[in-house]
């Protein structure tokens, strides 16, 4: 009998060490990571930047061991194919790759497509750009998180800043991208802003089509109008050559232009974007942020961004950046967890939920329902003769948890509630 239970003992123990052996071989050679972003099409202006990014912190964090000690290799899909290309690309990355963790994506439109498709998968997603604040909100995934604001956070803040600079404001109209960010910014913006200003006019609500070259309809019927503020949430190439049509017809003399994701164009637009234009960052990603534009973590940043692309910094560089700092927090939180072995992807979409981690700028918080949370910075343009565009002055910066949808509510709802005295909420830092 005593023999019987040794052998019983060293069999189990044998059996204990073959799989401890077996767990331990689980860590990958290598952690394949798959991204999306434009490459092609007039939203590469935004889109070859973030792939500039990825490609440059990526090897950073190689260099320093990657993460929990594999190294990363990416595979950039690129989403100006259009979505059915976009979507057979991203199912060949995961399944032909054996890819578990993807990056996607810059479009509101595709992140939408491409959350239940990361679901069915069984594949990690984070939503490194996309705005929409209906994908999380809509459905609840387990593996499909965000690791930055959603255009509720962004569109609160920027009436906020709105009604703080013109506190009298009587019309407003907007000029959107015909598609779901166009759409559902411009749902969010309105009804925010008639919650607490409700006797503000529109006056035109125009929306041409995604990718559009010529605005020239558009602006003559705004010069008619004549209205106080011009709000437009598009972004990259249609963003610039709105402006750049709008400035040469003088459009921007007669109205005050909002654009909350102008950050991404104050270099590129240069000095055809005037003095006094509201401009948000999608966070607050800013090269000048007033907090942290002299730690060495931004700073070196900037400068090693620069000597590889020849710009500045933009929002989505700073996006991408901070989709990467989350995964590496994430991962080496799920390590942890599981007692120094590498996690499956199930454990990494778990420990993702009610992480906190630092970006280049600011902290970034990501809730039980897979939503990031990150400030707001907001500032009007300024020419200036350190740079040849304008830069940003009169800096606000607002907290998440002021500005975004509690979980389980919906956004165009819940924004209703919001009332005028949180426009001097004393949280809200000026600079």
């Amino acid at each position: 009998m005593k023999l019987n239970a040794l052998s019983r003992l060293l069999a189990a123990t044998a059996a204990a060490l073959a799989m401890s052996g077996a767990i331990a071989q689980n860590k990958p050679a290598e952690l394949k990571v798959g991204i999306t972003t434009f490459l092609s099409g007039p939203a590469s202006v935004f889109g070859v930047p973030a792939k500039a990014a990825a490609e440059l912190y990526i090897e950073q964090l190689n260099a320093a061991g990657g993460i929990g000690g594999v190294k990363i290799v990416p595979t950039f899909i690129d989403e100006g194919v259009g979505a059915d290309k976009l979507l057979s690309e991203y199912r060949r990355v995961v399944q032909e790759g054996d890819t578990k963790v993807m990056l996607s994506a810059i479009s509101s439109g595709n992140c939408n497509i491409i959350a239940p498709v990361a679901e069915d998968l069984k594949v990690l997603n984070i939503l490194w750009d996309c705005g929409t604040e209906k994908v999380l909100e809509d459905k609840r995934y387990k593996y499909v998180i965000r690791t930055q604001a959603n255009a509720t956070t962004e569109m609160v803040s920027t009436v906020l800043y709105l009604l703080k600079t013109k506190p009298d404001l009587k019309t407003i109209a907007v000029m959107n991208q015909d598609y779901a960010w166009g759409r559902d910014s411009w749902e969010l913006f309105r009804n925010t802003l008639l919650a607490m200003k409700p006797d503000v006019k529109i006056v035109a609500e125009l929306f041409p089509k995604f990718g559009a070259t010529d605005y020239s309809t558009e602006i003559s019927r705004l010069q008619a109008l004549r209205p106080e503020v011009i709000l437009s949430t598009s972004w990259g190439g249609d963003l610039d050559t709105f402006v750049r049509q709008a400035s040469q017809r003088g459009l921007m003399k007669t109205s005050l232009f909002v654009l909350p994701l102008a950050e991404s164009s104050l270099e590129r637009l240069g000095l055809a974007l005037p003095d006094g234009v509201i401009v948000g960052a999608r966070g607050d990603h800013y090269f000048l942020h007033p907090q942290y534009k002299d730690e060495p973590k931004l700073k070196n940043f900037v400068k090693k961004f620069q000597d590889k692309t020849g710009a500045y910094p933009i929002y989505c560089v700073y996006h991408m950046v901070q989709a990467l700092d989350g995964l590496k927090a994430g991962i080496e939180k799920a390590i942890k967890t599981n007692k120094g072995q590498w996690p499956s992807t199930e454990q990494m979409a778990d420990a993702m939920r009610g992480l906190e981690f630092r970006g280049l700028t600011g902290t970034v918080k990501i809730r039980e329902d897979g939503q990031g949370l990150e400030d707001q910075l907001l500032g009007l343009t300024r020419k200036t003769p350190s740079y040849n565009f304008p830069t940003l002055e009169k800096i606000v910066i607002y907290p998440a948890d002021l500005i975004t949808t509690p979980v389980g509510q919906k956004s165009p709802e819940w924004v209703k509630t919001l009332k005028p005295e949180l426009v001097n909420n004393p949280r809200f830092k000026q600079y």
